[in-house]
């Protein structure tokens, strides 16, 4: 058994401190590092949670000014980067924290960058080349996972929505990865069942679909096949009987998918984002239900990788009707829903659902090419 209450440092892609008590590094590092005015990135949820007030009072205690931002979305759009860089700016910060989950994070990120960058955000969005304009200088960000899901805290990307169309947008730029992550399993202890499985199955869905991604990218393959293999050995420990052991494999798989997905994801994420937009569908939980359908979706044209990905999952039968069938009593085992209907979306929702996953930035790189009445049958399949 590995002890996890080793503090272990990894650099890959960025300097990871991982291991249960590593957030009671972070103080000390940015005194280090000669900052004294951090503002704390993250979502109103966590700002109320004791452990998010013990790391506010030992920067404090360390005799650092601590500004809290945390007026944010569950599924992030540009009024909320937009109002943290003003809070950075009026505040007179002098370098970033995001703590929690994808969404945190990745307005955390999106504030680094608009704090010296005046366009209008979504000028840099990457799809149109708008990293050529990524040139400032941006603040010192360190990042604190406290779900294992998204992985944003190893990432150098922030996916924002437009406020009004929808539309997710992706900011993306090496300037924008976390220069330190303080990765501590004992953060996620307290989250609830619930929330434990969809963020699980998030980190699943980015692993399975960064390994289909039919590019030439080796180690990013290993990566997620491990990932594969974590999850499923720890996610329903994780979930129905948590431990630190299952936490830790658990973050470090997530860890795992973020790095891998470099490659790029695929048909299940552009079914989810649009559900997220449209619907303020929870990210994990979108990936959750949509993951048996995409894999189905895309079991023919990926029979090897699928042989291999039901080898990591440990089942017997290594076809991908067999892991598309693990993946629907996976999501029962956890009690996560397994049809859309469950999560609110209706046959009118469909149309315009179906609109959005055309326009999302993820299907281009799936081993199987989607159009628009391929996303009207998948939401049917699902609903």
């Amino acid at each position: 058994m590995i002890d996890f209450s080793i503090i272990r440092q990894f650099n890959f892609p960025t300097t990871i401190r991982f291991g249960a008590g590593a957030i009671h590094e972070l103080p000390e590092h940015l005194a280090q590092q000669g900052f004294t005015k951090p503002l704390l990135v993250t979502d109103p949820t966590v700002a109320g949670l004791d452990f998010f007030k013990q790391i506010t009072a030992s920067l404090v205690a360390k005799g650092m000014s601590v500004e809290v931002f945390s007026n944010i979305h569950k599924n992030p759009v540009k009024s909320d980067v937009l109002s943290g860089g003003e809070a950075f700016a009026a505040t007179h910060r002098d370098c970033i924290v995001g703590i929690g989950g994808g969404a945190a994070l990745d307005v955390a990120r999106a504030i680094v960058l608009r704090v010296n960058h005046r366009r209008d955000l979504f000028e840099y969005d990457d799809l149109i080349g708008g990293d050529k304009y990524i040139t400032e200088d941006v603040p010192y960000f360190v990042t604190v996972p406290t779900t294992s899901g998204t992985g944003s805290e190893v990432g150098r990307s922030a996916i924002i929505a437009d406020d009004i169309t929808h539309q997710k947008k992706i900011l993306f730029s090496p300037k924008l990865l976390a220069k330190v992550i303080f990765a501590d399993p004992l953060l996620t202890m307290e989250l609830p069942p619930f929330i434990t499985a969809a963020t699980g199955m998030d980190a699943l869905t980015h692993n399975m679909e960064a390994f289909l991604v039919d590019s030439y990218h080796p180690m990013c393959d290993g990566i997620a096949l491990e990932g594969i293999s974590l999850i499923q050995q720890s996610i329903a420990d994780a979930v129905l009987r948590p431990d630190v052991e299952g936490r830790a494999n658990m973050m470090m798989a997530s860890l795992m998918g973020a790095v891998a997905f470099q490659k790029g994801l695929g048909v299940v994420h552009s079914l989810a984002h649009p559900m997220s937009s449209l619907l303020d569908t929870h990210h994990g939980l979108a990936n959750a239900v949509n993951l048996p359908y995409g894999m189905r979706f895309n079991s023919g044209v990926s029979k090897v990788k699928f042989a291999k990905i039901a080898k990591a999952m440990q089942l017997k039968d290594e076809s991908a009707e067999a892991v598309v069938s693990h993946l629907f009593e996976l999501n029962t085992a956890l009690k996560l829903p397994t049809k859309l209907s469950e999560v609110g979306v209706t046959a009118a929702h469909i149309d315009e659902l179906s609109d959005l996953a055309l326009a999302d930035f993820c299907h281009p790189a799936n081993p199987r090419p989607v159009s628009k009445s391929d996303f009207k049958a998948l939401y049917e399949e699902a609903l």
